[in-house]
C-alpha cells in the first residue's frame, strides 16, 4: 500500500445550528465549503470531506477520559498538521477566544513521537484535536 497515493476520509457529524458551524468551520478554522442543503453543509477539512448533519439532539455528546492527566473527549476529530500549520492554528483559534478544553502544549517532549497538541470545541460541542509530531515518523512511536 506505501506506492498508492494516501486516501482521504469522510467524516459526517451531528451540529445544533448550521450557521453557527458554518461561521466556525469557515471563518475561525478557515474551511472552504462544497455542497449544502437546509440539513448539511459540506466542509473541505485540509482536503478531507467532512459534513455537518444538522441532528441537535445528537451534537456534542462525549465522555471523557483521563490522558496525561487531562480530560480528553471520548469521542473527538482533527487532522495531524505540520508543525508550523499547527502553531499558526493554534495562535488563530487563541486571537478567536476560542475556549480550550486542553490549551496547546507540547507533550513527551524530547522523547519519541514528541508532539504538540491541543482540543476545542466547535459551537455545537463535538470535540476537535489537533496536533503535530516533531517527527512524522514517529506517530507510531511507543
Amino acid at each position: 500500500m506505501a506506492d498508492q497515493p494516501t486516501p482521504l476520509f469522510h467524516l459526517a457529524f451531528p451540529v445544533s445550528d448550521l450557521d453557527e458551524t458554518l461561521t466556525f468551520y469557515r471563518d475561525v478554522l478557515g474551511c472552504d465549503t462544497g455542497r449544502s442543503s437546509d440539513k448539511w453543509i459540506d466542509f473541505d477539512f485540509w482536503g478531507h470531506q467532512v459534513v455537518a448533519h444538522l441532528s441537535p439532539e445528537e451534537a456534542g455528546k462525549s465522555s471523557m477520559n483521563d490522558v496525561d492527566g487531562h480530560a480528553v473527549p471520548a469521542k473527538h476529530f482533527g487532522l495531524i498538521l505540520e508543525w508550523e500549520q499547527w502553531e499558526e492554528l493554534a495562535e488563530r483559534l487563541e486571537e478567536e477566544d476560542v475556549d480550550f478544553i486542553i490549551e496547546p502544549y507540547v507533550r513527551f517532549e524530547g522523547k519519541p513521537g514528541e508532539q504538540a497538541t491541543m482540543f476545542f470545541k466547535d459551537p455545537s460541542g463535538n470535540a476537535l484535536e489537533f496536533k503535530a509530531f516533531r517527527n512524522k515518523d514517529q506517530i507510531f512511536a511507543t
